[in-house]
């Protein structure tokens, strides 16, 4: 059961991401006149690509499998594989995460990598660790490691955790409450994290009376899309994972139709939700859509099954790792993708 919700989480981080890619950066208004309806893969041909989100959740999957119990080694193995990454040249680098992998490449240690930012890298890559973790101090543990690695910023972890735990609860709990998941965080994150949980509760306050995620993105200042500041994007995918918890489709078009960051707030309620509903729970025709190599939907399945297994020092062979040759080609196809979907926005309807 429980490697069927690691499957459904990282499998629903892209596929989230895939469906909200074409609609990255535009306002609410926009998106559906330029790009239609999120019912569907909108990026290549009815067929969808994925972005640095899921990217870096394979990243913290596998040096998850590589380290087992080892934290000092999960954090040396994902800065490793953050620098390879990088070399890959991919779309969209956030600058927080640039610098920071920059300072990797220069010499900095994992624990002095990261720069001063309240950016969303940390959280869009943390749902899968609240998948795997079973143990909330250890899953706690990690998510410090995978947050400082980029990002300093207290709030930049804080979200991360409220990402993680949202995972962790979803894949083990059938029901979860606004007020319980706001009562659960604030425990495990402590008394330092009083601006996150007052977010949180207010979260909680607008599902419980019954709005819309879009009616909280309004309320929250976002009428014209979310931004990448951690305290708006985990914000509105708690809203939305908490007013569909076992409803895939319903909970990743909710936050694409707010505008904005889409790629990244549908990965991120796609992870939390997928690993509620599992493998089964998401749509077929949007996981079949996807076309990637070198990380196929097979190969990211593998390698989710292959984290789920992983019981301390007991680790199964890490996931083959990708031709860099590969990814580079990929990469130029991608970006080449991304400059077409640029310059189509210069053209109507506005």
């Amino acid at each position: 059961m429980l490697e069927d919700r690691v499957v459904g989480c990282l499998l629903g981080t892209a596929v989230g991401d895939a469906l909200g890619l074409p609609f990255e950066g535009l306002s609410r208004r926009r998106g559906v006149r330029l790009v239609g309806s999120p019912d569907r893969h909108r990026f290549l041909w009815g067929r969808g690509m994925i972005s640095d989100d899921t990217e870096h959740t394979c990243l913290v999957a596998a040096s998850f499998l590589a380290a087992g119990d080892d934290l000092d080694r999960y954090e040396r193995d994902l800065a490793r594989r953050l620098r390879w990454w990088l070399l890959g040249a991919p779309a969209g680098v956030g600058l927080a995460t640039l610098r920071a992998t920059l300072r990797l490449w220069l010499g900095f240690s994992p624990a002095r990598s990261g720069v001063r930012s309240a950016g969303n890298g940390p959280a869009m890559r943390s749902a899968i660790l609240g998948a795997l973790c079973d143990d909330r101090e250890r899953l706690r543990a990690y998510v410090h490691r995978n947050s400082r690695l980029t990002h300093t910023d207290p709030r930049a972890e804080q979200g991360a955790l409220a990402v993680a735990l949202a995972a962790h609860l979803a894949a083990r709990t059938d029901n979860i409450t606004p007020a319980g998941f706001v009562r659960q965080f604030t425990e495990l994150a402590g008394p330092s994290a009083t601006e996150m949980r007052r977010l949180l509760e207010n979260v909680a306050d607008s599902v419980e009376e019954g709005r819309t995620t879009l009616a909280h993105a309004d309320a929250m200042g976002l009428s014209r899309g979310v931004t990448g500041f951690v305290c708006h994007t985990v914000l509105i995918c708690i809203h939305a994972w908490l007013t569909h918890p076992r409803d895939y489709r319903s909970a990743v078009d909710s936050v694409i139709r707010c505008g904005g960051d889409a790629d990244t707030t549908a990965a991120i309620t796609g992870g939390i939700v997928g690993a509620g509903v599992g493998r089964a729970g998401i749509p077929d025709e949007w996981v079949t859509g996807i076309r990637e190599w070198p990380r196929t939907v097979a190969w990211m399945e593998q390698l989710a099954r292959a984290a789920a297994a992983t019981r301390g020092d007991e680790r199964l062979p890490t996931v083959p790792s990708l031709p860099v040759r590969g990814l580079l080609g990929r990469n130029a196809l991608f970006a080449t993708i991304v400059l077409v979907h640029g310059f189509r926005r210069l053209l109507p309807p506005y």
